[in-house]
Parts: C-alpha cells; sequence; structure tokens
C-alpha cells in the first residue's frame, strides 16, 4: 500500500519546501503557484483518481459475466493516468486491478508480458492487451455497461 502513495507523498514534500522558501523570500503568490502545482501533480499520480480496484480473481470472474475489459495498472505509471483519463466518464465501466496491491494481477500481466510487469495491460475476452490505444479500449465497452 505505501509503495503506492511514496511518488505522491515526495511530491507534497517537495512543493511544500519549495513553497516554503518562497514564502520566506517574500514571494507568497509564487510559492502559492508552485504548491498548487504540486499538490495536481500528487493528485494525478496517486491512487485516487482511479476507479475503486479489485482483485485478479474477482475481476476474471465479473468480466467472465459480463465482458467488460479488465484493466491492470499500477499508481504513478504514466501510461495508466493517459488510459484513464482519455477514457474519461467510460473508465467506471472496467474492472482495475493495482498489480501492486494484487499478487495475482501482477502474476498475470507478467505472464502476459514475457516476464514484464508492462502496465496498462487491459484483458478483453480473454486476451491481454499492452498498453493498448485509449479510443480502442473505450470500442471494447458495450453501450449497456
Amino acid at each position: 500500500m505505501m509503495r503506492a502513495w511514496t511518488l505522491p507523498i515526495l511530491l507534497m514534500l517537495c512543493g511544500s519546501a519549495l513553497a516554503a522558501g518562497l514564502v520566506s523570500s517574500g514571494t507568497a503568490g509564487t510559492a502559492a503557484a508552485v504548491l498548487l502545482l504540486f499538490v495536481l501533480l500528487a493528485g494525478v499520480n496517486s491512487p485516487l483518481i482511479f476507479p475503486k480496484s479489485v482483485g485478479a480473481s474477482e475481476a476474471r470472474r465479473l468480466s467472465e459475466i459480463d465482458g467488460r475489459p479488465v484493466v491492470f495498472w499500477r499508481p504513478g505509471c504514466q501510461y495508466c493516468i493517459r488510459l484513464r483519463i482519455r477514457l474519461g466518464r467510460g473508465a467506471r465501466q472496467l474492472y482495475w486491478v493495482n498489480i501492486w496491491r494484487d499478487p495475482d494481477g501482477a502474476a498475470e500481466v507478467r505472464t502476459a508480458n514475457d516476464g514484464n510487469e508492462t502496465v496498462p495491460t487491459v484483458v478483453v475476452a480473454g486476451r491481454p492487451h499492452t498498453n493498448p490505444d485509449p479510443a480502442w479500449v473505450r470500442e471494447q465497452l458495450s453501450p449497456s455497461a
């Protein structure tokens, strides 16, 4: 769990230290802007922007029932963030598995990617697709989902 929050915490600490230095030098407006920037960066790199994660076995089971894709991801991954943002509200229709929280999910990703934990890996109808185009992933969502 802590591994998922390491980068956001570091960003907040660095931003706070930089802002404190700017405030002490008399540039409070710049300090506020810098702090806001670091808070936004921390938020984007945190698990908070992703829908609730489920376990790999639960995601597989649910996907077999309704056919929705399963996305294996990890916090701080720029490609996962890009996929999440470009999917917009449609992201909530997928099953998200955080591989840093689920060892079975990490093992499944390694199996699909020749031993590498390359994410995002999207599984559609039992077939893994590594770092797919977000537009393609949107096409895989059924209108009834």
